[in-house]
């Protein structure tokens, strides 16, 4: 069901002749919002029982790229990414530095509980290693731009402060 509204959210985007960069980040911000994927709401906890998330968006049109790393409380890491790209001279911000610059970008916030999920903290519990669960989308729109977006929790149990390969552009 959830891969269908996400499917829906960026090809309503392109079917309103919005640009791929709206589609992919459409359709991201869905899996984002849903508990069943690692990545924001459903984020899996670090050693210290944290959530630590990473994003990132990158536009086939202009060449340019946005990205954040190592986030607590943005509700959506995919919208900080594109703030990034979009409104900083940065390609990268990391953990309090991006959080600082996604509140005066007015993006939403969440408490921590908004993140912890029973699946996630009973996989941390049981010490359970999950290395999947980065989330993305690709988008080609009319004008022929294509633009790529991914979003990721991280794995179960990472040490606090690490920061994977989905948030460094041409890794991830």
């Amino acid at each position: 069901v959830v891969l269908n509204e996400e499917l829906e959210a960026g090809y309503e985007m392109l079917r309103k002749d919005r640009s791929s960069l709206d589609a992919v980040a459409a359709a991201v911000v869905v899996l984002e919002d849903s508990p069943l994927f690692n990545a924001g709401r459903g984020s899996s906890f670090n050693t210290d029982g944290e959530i630590e998330m990473d994003a990132s968006i990158m536009d086939g049109a202009t060449l340019r790229a946005g990205a954040v790393a190592a986030v607590w409380r943005i509700r959506n890491p995919v919208l900080a990414a594109r703030a990034v790209m979009e409104n900083s001279r940065h390609v990268l911000l990391t953990g309090s530095g991006a959080e600082r610059f996604a509140r005066k970008q007015r993006l939403k916030f969440e408490p921590a509980e908004y993140f912890h999920t029973r699946r996630r903290l009973r996989a941390l519990r049981k010490n359970l290693q999950n290395y999947h669960g980065t989330v993305g989308a690709v988008a080609l729109d009319v004008d022929g731009n294509l633009a790529a977006a991914t979003s990721t929790g991280g794995y179960t149990g990472k040490m606090p402060g690490r920061v994977g390969d989905s948030p460094l552009i041409g890794a991830g």
